[in-house]
């Protein structure tokens, strides 16, 4: 008798469908840029700082995690690019190069290199339980945090205390209920998942 190996997804996305598509690939991309963009119309503005409450921290760890680190990243390039050919994508509805490039251009830059890094912990298991999820949520959401305070700095010639009070303080709360919210979600969706595994998965 001969054991055939046993595939093994590494990321929620492998859930949908086995075999790999370039037509899949694109509409989970597509998906999760949209995602994104939504979540960016949830938007509180603050009178102190140029740089707003949204949602689009949960949908980009969202999207890191669910997809991986390639068709994670590459999903939210696609949001950014969009947003700088025009499209009212991002937060407030505003798009162009000039909202690109301006005071929260770094946070734009910080969402391909998180949904990059989340996806890759995703790819090696760490959003299975909460207790690994967590941190790969908090490495992410620091990513973001790093990217956007350091252009902050540039952008408004500040220092980077200044651009840390302005662009990172206002939002640890918020942001700590986001990391709480995806980390608990995602063991959650892995354990519905792994549930509803068709039979077929595995044979001998």
């Amino acid at each position: 008798m001969t054991t055939l190996a046993t595939y093994r997804p590494t990321t929620l996305a492998d859930r949908i469908g086995w075999t790999s598509t370039r037509e899949r690939s694109v509409a989970l991309v597509v998906s999760a840029a949209a995602l994104t963009a939504v979540a960016a119309q949830i938007t509180v503005p603050l009178p102190f700082t140029p740089v707003p409450i949204t949602g689009q921290t949960f949908a980009v760890l969202l999207a890191g995690t669910a997809l991986g680190a390639r068709l994670g990243a590459a999903s939210q390039a696609l949001y950014v690019c969009i947003g700088a050919f025009g499209l009212p994508v991002y937060a407030d509805a505003t798009g162009g190069w000039h909202a690109t490039t301006g005071a929260t251009g770094g946070y734009l830059v910080g969402f391909v290199v998180a949904a990059a890094i989340v996806g890759a912990l995703a790819e090696r298991r760490h959003d299975r339980t909460v207790l690994t999820a967590i941190p790969a949520m908090l490495t992410g959401t620091a990513i973001i945090y790093a990217f956007g305070a350091g252009w902050l700095a540039l952008h408004l010639a500040i220092s980077m205390s200044d651009a840390v009070d302005l662009g990172v303080a206002p939002f640890l709360i918020g942001d700590t209920l986001k990391i709480a919210a995806a980390g608990l979600l995602l063991p959650g969706a892995w354990a519905i998942a792994d549930r509803t595994r068709p039979s077929s998965d595995s044979s001998t």
